[in-house]
């Protein structure tokens, strides 16, 4: 069945604002049923048996995957680049996935699984270059190694993407969880940036924490900040965010941690307030870690307003 978005386009302040109504296909109820039975945790395995079933393996007809190409000297610093094999001439929309893991676990590519593929797949099925990353981890590297690395990564996209088929004038970082505390410090930290403004096209973060460490439970993330709270407050992104220009997109899950919900949820109230609104998505039924594994399903609820925030039109096959 062909569904259609309804798109209303607000301007303030030099920021466009997109707001999107998506007739999307939700998830399916059987599924509903035992994510809502895991309840509001980062249940990683039991929700990565759920979805693994609707995903392919490798290999991936029609498309082409480059491995753990180098962008940076140390070790995790490396990306899978994922193209479609008949894709028309011209350059295409970047999206780059950002993996989470609390800042010191977490893998691009976990073996025997269609997991984290199936996001950089997704992307090279529908119009856009698809790019998976890894970064250093905590403890060996500290603050401010995430938005250094992505510096790294948006160098090398901008030298190297074009080459793969990508527009690099067109780069979306998407950070998850803790991977998007690394996006949203470098857009808001210029110190930081590979490129005047960033170098990119926009930013999508997805339940990502923490955006105000001085609220948040910081816990289990000190191997990452340090112990020193006192400095908390100047490692948060949200300042720098309020300021930047480059287009938001903050999506969160009705079953997300409570505190991550609330994360997501006071930095879009910071952003409107600033004149700022970022594309906004809540996923009701969905939970930290259904949102990603869901991606490449017949669940197109958070696919569609990315199609929408990229600008990219929906496959109508």
């Amino acid at each position: 069945m062909h569904r259609h978005l309804k798109i209303v386009v607000a301007t303030a302040v030099s920021f466009v604002a997109i707001s999107t109504i998506a007739c999307a296909d939700a998830m399916p109820p059987d599924i509903a049923e035992k994510i809502a039975a895991l309840g509001r945790v980062i249940a990683v395995p039991q929700t990565n048996a759920i979805y693994a079933p609707l995903h392919s393996m490798e290999p991936y007809p029609g498309v082409n995957v480059a491995r753990d190409v180098r962008y940076g000297p140390a070790d995790l610093n490396v990306l899978d680049v994922f193209t479609a094999e008949n894709a028309a001439g011209g350059q295409r929309p970047v999206l780059v996935l950002v993996h989470g893991g609390g800042f010191s676990v977490g893998t691009k590519k976990t073996a025997g699984s269609p997991f984290l593929d199936n996001i950089p797949l997704w992307a090279a099925h529908n119009g856009i270059v698809g790019v998976n990353v890894d970064y250093r981890l905590a403890p060996k590297s500290a603050w401010p190694s995430g938005p250094e690395d992505m510096a790294a990564i948006v160098r090398w996209l901008k030298a190297n993407i074009a080459s793969y088929g990508g527009d690099p004038s067109r780069i979306y970082l998407m950070g998850w969880s803790a991977g998007a505390n690394h996006v949203a410090s470098y857009v808001a930290f210029p110190q930081f940036h590979a490129a005047d403004g960033s170098g990119l096209a926009g930013a999508i973060l997805l339940s990502g924490s923490p955006f105000d460490p001085t609220v948040f439970d910081m816990t289990p993330y000190k191997s990452y900040f340090g112990d020193d709270a006192s400095r908390f407050a100047s490692l948060s992104p949200t300042p720098g965010l309020l300021k930047s220009s480059v287009p938001l997109m903050v999506a969160y899950a009705g079953l997300d941690p409570p505190g991550i919900e609330r994360e997501s949820i006071n930095l879009i109230e910071a952003l409107c307030g600033a004149q700022r609104c970022p594309q906004k998505v809540f996923l009701k039924t969905h939970s930290h870690i259904s949102e990603g594994d869901a991606i490449g399903t017949s669940d197109t609820e958070l696919t569609d307003q990315l199609l929408v925030f990229m600008k990219v039109s929906k496959p109508t096959n």
